[in-house]
């Protein structure tokens, strides 16, 4: 039973230029729908996710695998909410439910491409990330993109990130050796004490990646796991073995220029070396679901996957937590819980 008619959501109000800014949304209030047809069910928002990827959406043009969001209306995301009102055999009232009507309180569904949640597997939130689209881009990347074999060597960036992190542990359950770089020494010290990765370094801190790589690793690297582009890459390019191979998912460090980056100046290696680079959108891998789930489940309960959240209270806080993400300010996965789970 819903006590208000009122729900808040999160628009987007003009495309930003370069780096977003609070300015850039709007908190608006929206009468609650109710469900009158059949087939359609009323969610009430508990969790949402906030992505690098989203910056993509915020631009009027542009080539992208996903279309723009639309100013003055709601954006999209990843979300899980509870069923509060149903006209739907499929979907009862107190259903947990992953959709992509985040950056909202209430939605309105007829089903078509929302997945039931299992809350007895992990807290709902996980489904997010380590058990969600976060997880299956580490393990499709890793895995099945950068065609990972036991005992290689495994350079990652953004190691602590949401992705990264779960990068990271998948190789060291392959028995790999695993490098990761991060932003502080607080997500350096965990990815080596609580995730078990061999080495990780402060990027801030070292005065060359490419250096810092060269004596790490005199060996040189089979796998990039590349999360951030510029700098990295280059340093990568001049580590990798021949026969290397890079997994490009994301260059978050390239999401917010107002002109054309130009790319690695030693991309040339990837010729003498006989790279692969492959990028890679994870929604094209949706036929490993079921591999994924039975995977992470078996590694999580083994104690092989541990992650970090950085949650942010309440709707209106949305827009900080998604600017969060070019600061640096999330360990892990960010989040923003939105409403309380009756169940806890």
């Amino acid at each position: 039973m819903v006590v208000t008619k009122v729900s808040r959501e999160i628009c987007l109000t003009e495309y930003p230029v370069g780096l977003p800014t609070n300015n850039n949304f709007k908190l608006v209030q929206v009468e609650i729908p109710d469900p009158t047809k059949d087939g359609e069910f009323l969610v009430r928002n508990i969790w949402m996710s906030v992505d690098p990827y989203m910056r993509g959406r915020m631009r009027k043009e542009g080539n992208s695998y996903i279309p723009p969001f639309k100013l003055g209306q709601p954006l999209e995301g990843a979300c899980i909410g509870q069923v509060i009102a149903s006209k739907n055999n499929q979907f009862a009232v107190g259903d947990y439910v992953l959709g992509m009507c985040g950056w909202r309180e209430y939605w309105l569904s007829n089903g078509l491409d929302i997945i039931k949640v299992n809350q007895k597997i992990s807290p709902i939130q996980s489904f997010l990330g380590t058990f969600g689209m976060t997880g299956l881009t580490a393990y499709v990347g890793l895995l099945k993109i950068g065609e990972l074999k036991d005992n290689e060597v495994v350079f990652v960036s953004a190691a602590s990130g949401a992705v990264g992190s779960i990068v990271c542990q998948i190789a060291k359950i392959k028995g790999c050796r695993v490098i990761g770089s991060a932003g502080s020494e607080e997500k350096v010290k965990w990815l080596v004490d609580q995730a078990g990765i061999d080495y990780a370094f402060n990027y801030k801190q070292v005065g060359d990646i490419s250096t810092e790589l060269l004596k790490i690793c005199p060996d040189k690297i089979n796998v990039y796991f590349d999360n951030v582009g510029g700098k990295h890459l280059e340093a990568a390019l001049d580590n990798m073995k021949t026969f290397g191979r890079i997994v490009l998912c994301g260059m978050i460090s390239q999401y917010n220029s107002n002109s054309p980056i130009l790319g690695p100046s030693n991309l040339f290696l990837a010729i003498t070396n006989r790279l692969k680079l492959q990028g890679f959108i994870v929604r094209d891998y949706y036929d490993m679901l079921n591999e994924f789930y039975a995977s992470m489940a078996k590694w999580v309960s083994e104690g092989k996957i541990k992650w970090k959240e950085t949650v942010v209270e309440g709707i209106e806080n949305a827009p900080k937590a998604f600017l969060g993400l070019f600061q640096g300010e999330n360990f892990g996965k960010m989040l923003v819980k939105i409403g309380s789970d009756p169940t806890v």
